[in-house]
């Protein structure tokens, strides 16, 4: 894992090196100053996500200054010079910087080096990209198997490429900006905050934020800046012409053809296919940890982890398999409902592994919340994101830049409760043989699951008016998913912003986001709870959950976290799965079973305890009392002179929301309110965005 900023001048450049006194430079002068400056202006970039990469540091800028590319380097493969970044092809003709890892890479060499004369001038995981290009174009990125982020530029071409992994599992923005002489450039980063000294002035995009764009389209909380999107590549060919395509997605199969296999079958093949993913993640020249929570989903890696040691004598990187795996946990006060540390320890017991914990209390969470939050480059309305904050100190504390994690296990394997309701809105017509529901029993589940869901967003504070029929429902056969992913949108916004910015509606952002085509899937082909997954992952799974619950927290403390149960072999494997092997009824329990599937295949790596245990989402407690840490702290940022700064949030609608969520009988949906206002706060101060106002 690294750091990576780009620069890019579009056609109408100009290379003239203006000084501030007005004095210009010409011919060689010129390109010499001008190279100095680019030089400078990439290193306080790079300065700015040096946390991404502190072990190294490199850049590689064009003959003709229209290319600059900037690393900063978290030494992972290949700890020697030789594994520094750029990379260069033997020509140097075509370069390269890399954030992530390739797994698989050994095969993939040797595979190079025995069809092609390419001769690798280290043993790093990252300079396959430079070797796959040269031999298969723009197709390289059907060989990469990981998470990433790539540049790549072709002089020869002129083509200028930017990947990011199938996931989004780590980030890529762009943006285009004035060159400061008239001409305009392209600014690629790992993190927005490494386009501040290159010229970027940041602005509020206020109909992104609120209409969710942010979360479930290519748009991010600033005006002008976007992301690559998951499984897809950006590229500019002449510095002209730009666009991104798609070079994988997600599918499924269709839900009235029939699976012949049996369920014995496919937990066999889950099985497998999640211990060779993990298998392969445990390749590395440091020592690889692994993060324990309370649940299945980081118990089964932990468990299989274990399993291969034990059994296979399989090393966590650079240890001797002789060595104790190593969990990392986080716990909060006993008493808050949330804290899952007891289950983890018995599970570490169980396992025999080494586990280290951090205890999180509310003091601690208020003492980390503006970094994290300026980290994290987003709004979040819940502290769940700065627990995963204080999380990745701990293996950095001893001795560790690797974990591995268990994110993408709720969106493959149905965990989440909100997917209850699309699983029963239609009968899983591909495994009539092997499916525990009657149909009776599944319309009178639909109706007792709709009324459930509803209670529940209730509860915790969200805004369940929207539940209901409409257009944006209809784009997508109806699933109710979309209104639980819009659930928590603050109403907070000025009165001028409806007039500027028009209706924004987040479900339809969030069915706008599917394409045409796709959308024509889930209107005939995909049953309703695929669909509803396809949706959730393209939105919350994106840009929350491997963002500031993901890489950005993470590498806020230089730690590289690998996810496993987002393999592509695997998930490709699981999507092909029918329904009901992944939501199961239990006859018996008259009951449904979440990720049943993951924990059939799962069942001889993890406690008995944790097979039987129902889903527990990750969350920070969200009643504290008044007059403590977090209220003294939300205070203190939510002043009416402050919110006024940010220009589109209505003081008389916010005002009283950290009085209102505070204290024993607390609001729920006005802290999670609170939380989201004060977190524009610290971006707006710590990013220097200007106010928002009416303009065209």
């Amino acid at each position: 894992m690294c750091g990576i900023s780009c620069i890019l001048a579009l056609r109408g450049h100009d290379t003239t090196y203006h000084q501030a006194d007005g004095h210009i430079h010409t011919n060689g002068d010129t390109h010499t100053l001008e190279r100095k400056k680019i030089v400078t202006e990439l290193n306080e970039s790079l300065d700015k996500i040096q946390h991404r990469g502190p072990d190294a540091r490199g850049h590689w800028l064009s003959d003709d200054n229209r290319v600059a590319l900037g690393h900063v380097r978290l030494a992972i493969n290949d700890l020697s010079p030789d594994g520094a970044q750029p990379f260069h092809s033997p020509a140097k003709k075509i370069h390269a910087v890399v954030n992530g890892e390739f797994y698989d890479y050994d095969r993939i060499r040797k595979e190079i080096e025995s069809t092609t004369d390419y001769v690798f001038s280290s043993r790093s995981d990252s300079e396959i990209v430079i070797a796959l290009y040269l031999h298969h174009g723009l197709n390289f990125v059907h060989y990469l198997r990981g998470e990433f982020a790539v540049v790549l530029y072709d002089e020869e071409h002129q083509t200028f490429i930017a990947v990011r992994d199938r996931y989004g599992i780590k980030p890529l923005f762009w943006t285009v900006q004035s060159d400061g002489n008239g001409g305009k450039r392209m600014l690629i980063a790992a993190e927005m905050k490494a386009f501040l000294p290159l010229g970027w002035k940041p602005e509020w995009d206020v109909r992104s934020l609120k209409d969710a764009g942010w979360n479930h389209d290519e748009r991010t909380i600033f005006a002008g800046v976007g992301k690559i999107r998951p499984g897809h590549y950006l590229t500019c060919t002449a510095f002209g012409h730009m666009e991104q395509r798609q070079y994988w997605d997600m599918t499924y199969p269709d839900k009235n053809l029939p699976d012949p296999r049996t369920p014995e079958e496919l937990i066999q093949g889950v099985r497998e296919k999640l211990l060779e993913a993990i298998r392969l993640r445990l390749r590395a020249d440091v020592p690889i940890g692994i993060y324990l929570s309370g649940g299945i989903d980081s118990s089964v890696i932990a468990g299989m982890v274990t399993h291969l040691v034990k059994t296979e004598g399989v090393a966590l990187g650079s240890q001797p398999a002789s060595s104790r795996v190593c969990c990392f946990s986080i716990a909060f006060d006993e008493g808050s409902g949330f804290d899952e540390s007891a289950i983890a320890n018995r599970t570490a017991e169980w396992l025999g592994v080494r586990y280290e914990k951090k205890l999180m209390d509310e003091a601690a969470l208020a003492e980390r919340f503006e970094d994290a939050v300026w980290h994290a480059e987003h709004h979040n309305p819940d502290l769940n994101f700065v627990g995963k904050f204080a999380l990745s100190e701990v293996p950095r504390e001893c001795g560790y830049k690797v974990v591995l994690t268990g994110e993408g296990a709720d969106e493959h394997f149905a965990g989440y409760p909100l997917y209850l309701d699309d699983y029963l809105r239609e009968p899983d017509n591909a495994y009539q043989v092997h499916n525990t529901l009657p149909e009776p029993e599944r319309l009178e589940q639909f109706d007792l699951a709709e009324t459930a869901a509803k209670a529940y967003y209730d509860s915790v504070g969200a805004d369940t008016s929207a539940r209901g029929s409409s257009v944006s429902r209809k784009m997508l056969n109806n699933i109710s998913t979309i209104s639980s992913m819009a659930a928590f949108l603050p109403r907070v916004f000025a009165p001028w912003t409806d007039k500027a910015y028009g209706l924004s509606d987040p479900q339809r952002t969030i069915a706008n986001n599917a394409d045409g085509a796709t959308r024509a899937k889930i209107l005939n082909s995909w049953h309703p709870l695929h669909s509803a997954m396809y949706i959730w992952s393209k939105g919350h799974l994106a840009n929350i959950f491997l963002t500031c619950l993901g890489d950005r927290t993470e590498m806020a403390h230089s730690i590289e976290a690998r996810t496993p149960l987002l393999d592509h072999k695997l998930t490709e494997y699981i999507n092909g799965l029918p329904p009901s092997v992944k939501l199961r009824w239990m006859p018996e329990e008259k009951r449904f079973r979440e990720k049943w599937i993951l924990r059939e295949a799962a069942k001889p790596f993890i406690t008995k305890e944790l097979y039987e245990r129902k889903k527990h989402p990750y969350s920070a407690p969200t009643t504290w009392p008044r007059d403590g840490p977090l209220h003294k702290l939300l205070k203190g940022l939510m002043t009416k002179e402050k919110v006024g700064q940010l220009g589109f949030v209505d003081w008389s609608k916010v005002g009283d929301l950290v009085e209102k969520g505070l204290g024993e009988k607390g609001d729920p949906g006005a802290m999670r309110t609170a939380l989201v206002v004060a977190e524009w706060i610290v971006i707006a101060e710590r990013f220097g965005v200007a106010t928002a106002e009416e303009k065209f």
